[in-house]
């Protein structure tokens, strides 16, 4: 055994080190603030599904997540989500633009509000299942689910590197015992 845990140490550091999220703390330092210049805080970043953002704001702010409309009027009363607990995480879950404005309609008007475009990471999305070619006979889907159920196991997305990051501990572990 061992002589094992180096190999095992190997291999979750391996799918450790291949995981690409990335935390972002929006404004930096600043945080989410009026006088924290946001737009250019985003620009030059690119933001992937399953990267998380993290909103630090005083207990006189708060943040809302809203859609394109509300977002280019700095509509506060019509709003997706809203967060005021001054430390917010947020997981980037799917692609697409997302909003995000202050809760304070005078600091939105004054360009407390944040887009991101998240980006489709394959490393985290399930793949699509392509469509069937028009007229065509195919069977009807089951009712059965082809999806895991919860079991405790947890699932890890990932790459290449991961597979190969696998597969050679595991061929390491078997060559060593």
């Amino acid at each position: 055994m061992a002589k094992r845990l180096p190999v095992y140490v190997l291999v979750i550091l391996s799918l450790a080190l291949t995981c690409t999220a990335t935390t972002y703390t929006v404004g930096d330092s600043a945080g989410w603030d009026i006088s924290t210049d946001l737009q250019t805080w985003e620009k030059n970043k690119t933001f992937d599904v399953g990267d998380v953002l993290i909103f630090q704001f005083s207990s006189s702010n708060s943040l809302e997540e809203v859609t394109q409309e509300n977002f280019n009027t700095c509509n506060t009363t019509n709003v997706l989500k809203a967060y005021t607990n001054g430390n917010t995480t947020i997981t980037l879950t799917k692609p697409g633009p997302m909003y995000f404005i202050s809760g304070n309609k005078l600091y939105c008007l004054g360009g407390q509000k944040l887009q991101v475009n998240v980006e489709n990471n394959q490393a985290y999305s399930p793949a699509i299942a392509p469509e069937a070619a028009s007229g065509s006979n195919l069977p009807q889907p089951s009712s059965k689910s082809n999806l895991p159920t919860s079991s405790g196991v947890m699932l890890m997305h990932g790459g290449w590197g991961t597979f190969m990051s696998v597969s050679l501990g595991f061929i390491m572990a078997i060559v060593s015992s």
